[in-house]
């Protein structure tokens, strides 16, 4: 049995074996939803030889020497009952087999990040951890962020809410840039709240060739909308059909592509609610993004 597998040829079965990350970006492709084209490694694949060159066969299946981003796709992590948002390594810009196989193995250690084991006696993870990962091709982006299809805060199912800042979205799912907030109605598209962060900052590929690199907003750009009424209404009719496909309200991750402005989905997953009588996690992505639109932390 193969150990890698096209994201395209994955359906949400196969979270058993690949993570629920990977099988939903196959759910989302066979959905016709624009994903950027990518593999993905199981999780009870040994990190031998073998896999070694089957994940370089892949890798270069891709193109040529192609800028990839290797992200945790472990078992248990992005579902309805916990999210890991966070707990786990992603890297960004990375290119070359050598290097994916680099990244790939930090990812597998990743599951010993001290956040990543107390997050998982947090939810009572009975499961042992197992990592499998999702390699998809790099944007270039000239804007990303998350959006949920409901109201994070109230859970009002009529509102998208939007963050949105410059750049690659590691600063935004980080909490390290304050975005654009938006909402919008999803029955009359009505942008109903368009608050515009001071985005200091933004990663962007390094020129070397591999790799980011963080670099200072200009002036001018800083309080500059990121997004107009048209790029809402296309995350907005993305927004839609996500939920629709998976039949419930998604955090979703996307991006902007530099040069021509094609929006594409980059993960989704179940919006994660957490009882408030449990202690308080570390700061998640899902967490620091309902704080940015208002939600108290618990604890």
């Amino acid at each position: 049995m193969s150990a890698t597998r096209p994201l395209a040829d994955l359906r949400r079965d196969d979270a058993a074996r690949f993570g629920a990350k990977s099988a939903s970006l196959g759910e989302l492709l066979a959905a016709g939803v624009p994903v950027p084209r990518g593999f993905a490694v199981a999780s009870d694949a040994p990190l031998d030889d073998t896999l070694r060159a089957e994940v370089s066969a892949s890798y270069t299946e891709l193109g040529d020497d192609p800028a990839v981003a290797v992200r945790s796709s472990a078992l248990g992590e992005d579902g309805a009952e916990a999210s890991f948002a966070g707990q786990h390594d992603t890297f960004l810009w990375v290119r070359g087999a050598e290097a994916v196989w680099r990244a790939l193995l930090d990812c597998h250690g990743s599951l010993e990040n001290p956040e990543a084991v107390a997050y998982r006696e947090r939810v009572r993870a009975d499961a042992p951890p197992a990592m499998g990962v999702t390699v998809q091709l790099m944007v270039d982006a000239l804007v990303s962020g998350v959006m949920f299809t409901c109201n994070p805060v109230n859970g009002d199912p009529s509102t998208v809410a939007v963050n949105a800042s410059w750049g690659l979205g590691s600063a935004v799912v980080a909490g390290e840039v304050t975005p654009d907030e938006y909402r919008v109605n999803k029955v009359s598209g009505d942008v109903t709240v368009r608050t515009i962060g001071p985005k200091q900052v933004e990663d962007l590929p390094d020129p070397a060739g591999a790799g980011t690199v963080r670099r200072e907003v200009p002036a001018e750009r800083r309080e500059a909308p990121c997004l107009d009424d048209a790029a809402l209404s296309a995350l907005l009719d993305v927004a839609k059909r996500v939920e629709r496909h998976f039949g419930s309200h998604q955090d979703i991750e996307w991006a902007l592509a530099r040069g021509g402005g094609e929006l594409l989905v980059l993960q989704s997953r179940p919006v994660t609610t957490r009882p408030r009588s449990e202690p308080a996690a570390p700061r998640s992505a899902l967490s620091l993004v309902m704080e940015t639109f208002g939600a108290k932390r618990d604890g």
